[in-house]
């Protein structure tokens, strides 16, 4: 029985899974997307965001640290260079995992995992929602003579005088801006069919 045991082993050995996972670590910095399946991306990123925390603080112990992870001077130099900048001010979370359906010959889950702050197309449509405002569609364009009725009050009293001023009563503004309806003429009843008065 595996109770407690999280950690999904890949169907490899200890070893084996170590490089696998060092190998992807390395292409997701050198290229900062990479298309794998689910189960691998979403072991790559319980990997991979302890180094990037790591990287945040540039010191040759930091450095050691993550080089005896990757392996990679190249990977290294990317990682404590231009990715800690980027990340800075993030508290983690460095990655995303988008999912793309399956795979055509085995039927495995594909997925997309990337470093959130390199993905431009999101950086910019996010900067797009927040400047763009909220426009109603229920303050349309109103009658002048409605706008009169509004305004107009059937009774306002001077505060310095103490008089009341009348004006024209907001139903009478109204009925004169309205344009006068038509009513239709009723359709003949059906033969067969009797009409009921009232």
């Amino acid at each position: 029985m595996r109770h407690g045991n999280k950690i999904n082993h890949l169907g490899r050995t200890h070893s084996h899974r170590d490089a696998l996972l060092k190998n992807l670590a390395i292409s997701l910095i050198q290229y900062k997307r990479i298309e794998t399946t689910l189960a691998k991306a979403k072991e790559l990123r319980k990997y991979v965001e302890p180094l990037i925390t790591k990287s945040k603080n540039d010191s040759t112990h930091s450095r050691r640290t993550v080089f005896s992870y990757l392996q990679d001077k190249e990977a290294i130099k990317t990682l404590f260079g231009e990715i800690a900048e980027k990340v800075a001010n993030r508290n983690g979370g460095y990655t995303r995992i988008i999912k793309l359906g399956t795979r055509f010959g085995d039927n495995a889950e594909v997925a997309l995992i990337e470093l959130v702050d390199y993905n431009e197309a999101l950086l910019t449509s996010v900067e797009e929602k927040s400047t763009k405002t909220r426009r109603s569609r229920r303050g349309g364009k109103k009658t002048e003579g409605a706008v009169e009725a509004v305004t107009v009050e059937t009774a306002a009293v001077d505060e310095s005088s103490a008089e009341v001023v009348e004006e024209t009563p907001a139903a009478e503004v109204v009925a004169e801006a309205a344009p006068a309806v038509e009513e239709a003429p009723e359709a003949p009843a059906a033969e067969g069919e009797e009409t009921k008065e009232a």
